[in-house]
Order: C-alpha cells, then sequence, then structure tokens
C-alpha cells in the first residue's frame, strides 16, 4: 500500500484474511500434506477436511524459510486444535520474540503459520495463499441460485 510509516502492507492484509479465515478451521482435520519444488520454489499445500457438510480448506505456502512438523507416531489423526498466521515484516521493524527464522536485511514480509494438536506444524514463508472449496452437501445440491 502507502510507504508511510505504519501503513498496512498488502501482504500484512493477505496476513490477516488468512488468519480470520483459518480460524474457523479448529476442529478440522489435517487429510494431507505435500511438500514439493517447483520451478526452484519449495511449496507446501496442507489440506484441511471436516467433513462433508463443512468446505474443505487447503493453505499453500511457497518459499519457505522454516518448516517444522512434530507428531507422536501413536497420533494416528491429526485434528487441528488451534491455528494462527502471524505477519512478519521486513526489517528493521521489530518481530515478536521467539520467531525461529534469523534476521538479515534482506528478508521479504513473511508469514508464519502455526498449527497445533496431537501433531504441531509451523511453517514461515513469504507467499501464502487459503482456498476454501464449497462443502460437498452444498456442491450435491447443483447449480447455486
Amino acid at each position: 500500500m502507502s510507504g508511510e510509516p505504519g501503513a498496512t502492507t498488502r501482504f500484512e492484509n493477505v496476513c490477516r484474511n488468512a488468519g480470520m479465515a483459518l480460524a474457523s478451521c479448529e476442529g478440522y482435520f489435517v487429510h494431507r500434506m505435500s511438500f514439493d519444488i517447483v520451478n526452484g520454489c519449495d511449496a507446501l499445500e496442507i489440506g484441511l477436511r471436516r467433513g462433508p457438510e463443512w468446505p474443505d480448506v487447503t493453505i499453500s505456502l511457497e518459499s519457505l524459510y522454516h518448516l517444522s512438523i512434530s507428531k507422536p507416531p501413536e497420533s494416528s489423526s491429526c485434528f487441528v486444535d488451534e491455528i494462527s498466521v502471524l505477519y512478519l515484516p521486513k526489517p528493521p521493524r521489530p518481530w515478536p520474540d521467539g520467531v525461529v527464522v534469523r534476521r538479515h536485511r534482506g528478508l521479504p514480509e513473511l508469514a508464519v503459520l502455526r498449527l497445533v494438536g496431537p501433531m504441531e506444524i509451523k511453517v514461515v514463508a513469504s507467499i501464502l495463499t487459503v482456498f476454501t472449496a464449497m462443502s460437498d452437501d452444498r456442491a450435491a445440491a447443483g447449480p447455486m441460485a
């Protein structure tokens, strides 16, 4: 947006909107996860599913700076108790304590995605997109009026 100090950037709005959209995904399950390198850029997709009456959600992250996954071996289902998105501005603007990425002047704006349940996923990336599908029940109902 504006170059004025304190002005909200486009990516900050992306992070805020993603956080609001994903807040409704508490209670979903991690249905699938896929890590790949596409055109020289690492990418992670996380598919969330709750059931046919709920829309599936796909979280797409690219240009990863950090990825950690922790899962107890005895856990067969990975439900989501908590999900959050945190915006990290370009240096030299301050970051909150506890961020796992080492700061340097060349860093872009970043998003920190955190999913917590039996499995914990933490991702820091410079590209974040959230896709929400129509629920199976709504899709089966036919054309939208």
